[in-house]
């Protein structure tokens, strides 16, 4: 069986109840289930959702961009930038151009000493998910191909 293209509106809240995210300016996301785009604690409760359907899911830190791993939090010397670096806390940036590391986000500046964080910015939060299935259908044998869902709210090539 052909997997599925899932589209939904949401609005993405933390445990404070602040809103983090909304597809509110850019229509609904769409994505190819069972290819890992969007975190696992959320596909595992929209795949057999209904159009028109509506939720609010919770997802815990684990299944959503995972808990925080302190070996991810570094601290390093200002020389280790280029001399004309204009360095800011929230920048981000890939480490030795490897693209097998996360990016990294400056967190602290002190000093000679820069705190830089590798963690996904929403890393260790509990998320909860205001959603409403706005499509359900059959993938393309080209979206299969490529991985992702196309067109508004995927992927246009």
């Amino acid at each position: 069986m052909m997997p599925k293209v899932i589209g939904f509106n949401y609005t993405l809240t933390n445990s404070n109840n602040e809103v983090l995210d909304t597809s509110s300016e850019h229509g609904p996301l769409l994505f190819l289930e069972g290819v890992g785009q969007i975190i696992p604690g959320l596909e595992e409760k929209v795949i057999g959702m209904a159009v028109g359907e509506k939720a609010k899911i919770d997802v815990a830190a684990a299944d959503a961009y995972g808990n925080k791993n302190d070996e991810l939090i570094i601290k390093v010397q200002k020389s280790q930038f280029p001399a004309d670096a204009q360095l800011n806390i929230g920048d981000v940036f890939q480490v030795n151009q490897d693209q097998g590391l996360p990016p990294f986000t400056i967190v602290e500046l002190q000093g000679e000493e820069v705190t830089l964080d590798g963690n996904h910015p929403l890393a260790g939060q509990d998320l909860t998910f205001d959603i409403e299935i706005t499509e359900v259908r059959e993938a393309t044998d080209e979206e299969v191909a490529h991985g992702h869902a196309h067109g508004v709210g995927g992927v246009q090539h």
